[in-house]
């Protein structure tokens, strides 16, 4: 009986499984995970580069850390994406136009949410110093899946 439910419910996950990644060419969601290890890695270390040297010097500066950090992440994102992911060819200004639009509706989320997540943190944990850190985290993951989305459906789109 155990048995006939884990084969069932390793049945149901993979038709999910199957459903859900239907519409994705074969490799390109294990090259977007890798290029997207890669953009998380180097845009939380651009992050945390850039909240550090600017904390002695401006109040709040994880707000000015991220818009400086995301606004470098933005090209060397585009790069990875258009020639390691999508594989595109030309349109290399409407792509990379697109791909700013498309984080720059992430960034203004994170500017509003950011403070609003630093001040939970800090109310509700004893990280009070680390709150932008761990605020930035969790920013990043939630912008990992939003990032696909957005560029699979719109950034680098096919055409019809």
């Amino acid at each position: 009986m155990e048995r006939c439910k884990q084969m069932s419910l390793a049945g149901f996950s993979n038709q999910w499984s199957a459903k859900l990644t239907r519409h994705i060419p074969p490799g390109q969601f294990g090259r977007y995970l890798l290029v997207g290890a890669w953009n998380t890695l180097f845009g939380y270390g651009s992050f945390a580069f850039f909240t550090s040297i600017l904390s002695p010097v401006i109040p709040h500066s994880y707000i000015a850390a991220y818009v400086i950090s995301s606004l470098l992440n933005i090209s060397v994102s585009y790069l990875g994406y258009k020639f390691f992911v999508f594989k595109t060819k030309g349109n290399y200004l409407r792509e990379w136009i697109r791909c700013v639009s498309v984080y720059s509706v992430g960034i203004l989320f994170g500017v509003v949410t950011l403070p609003v997540m630093v001040a939970i943190i800090r109310r509700n944990t004893r990280f009070v110093a680390e709150a932008p850190y761990i605020a930035g985290a969790i920013l990043t993951a939630f912008m990992v899946v939003y990032s696909f989305l957005g560029h699979k459906k719109f950034s680098f789109r096919s055409p019809a």
